[in-house]
């Protein structure tokens, strides 16, 4: 059975020629369904080029990206849209919530996208929310929410449809202590319930919150570790 995620001697090359940037420097890695992974670095480490590989959301200039064994490298921009939504699960430091829509409208809007019934997806984003704890802000507009409650129902977005890979980039960053351990724990409860999560950071103390930690240094991986330190939450 392939790996979930299988990378191979990608790069990702800027301004080819004498000024060229290596964004990606012959990066391989392989995550299985059922891990979690935090992927951290400092800013120009390369780490958010990463995340775009494995989103979906570019493409290398050389090497392969294979999907649940699909190569997914080179698709066109229409292919690599249906492989998100079918395959991914975002979460963005920054929400990416509509101002003018309630929870659970954002929480739908995707599925409507991906052309699920009306019955079906608002079952699906009640779900979702219940399940992150907003079974009774549904109706409240992020306006009327906390960071930590935006960042939930941001987590319920990414969760309805049950995707296989939950992509957390800064998950925490626009939030304060208290909202940023709510998140890690439910992001951790997902792991737990059998989801595959990749975590971006360039937070040790955020990554450390991981079961494997990739370090990614100048566009190569520096390091990749088993954390011994991780313990698995009560399934």
């Amino acid at each position: 059975m392939p790996a979930l995620v299988e990378v191979k001697d990608i790069c990702k090359i800027y301004n080819p020629g004498e000024n060229e940037v290596r964004a990606l420097d012959h990066v391989s890695l392989t995550i299985d369904e059922g891990e979690f992974v935090a992927i951290i670095g400092q800013s120009g480490s390369g780490k958010s080029t990463l995340m775009n590989m494995l989103g979906c959301l570019d493409t290398p200039t050389s090497g392969k990206y294979l999907l649940h064994g699909l190569d997914v490298s080179h698709m066109t921009d229409d292919e690599q849209s249906d492989v998100r939504n079918r395959e991914i699960g975002f979460i963005f430091q920054g929400f990416n919530l509509i101002p003018s829509l309630t929870a659970l409208e954002n929480v739908e809007l995707p599925l409507i996208y991906r052309g699920v019934s009306k019955k079906k997806r608002r079952e699906l984003s009640i779900k979702a929310l219940e399940h992150v704890g907003l079974g009774k802000r549904m109706t409240h507009k992020p306006s009327e929410l906390s960071g930590g409650q935006q960042q939930r129902v941001a987590i319920a977005r990414a969760i309805a449809q049950a995707p296989p890979i939950l992509l957390a980039d800064e998950p925490t960053g626009n939030l304060d202590s208290g909202s940023s351990r709510e998140i890690i724990q439910t992001i951790k409860n997902l792991y737990a319930e059998g989801r595959t999560v990749i975590l971006i950071t360039h937070d040790p103390g955020i990554a450390r919150q991981a079961k494997r930690i990739i370090t990614i240094s100048d566009g190569k991986i520096a390091s990749d570790e088993i954390n011994t330190d991780f313990k698995e939450e009560e399934k």
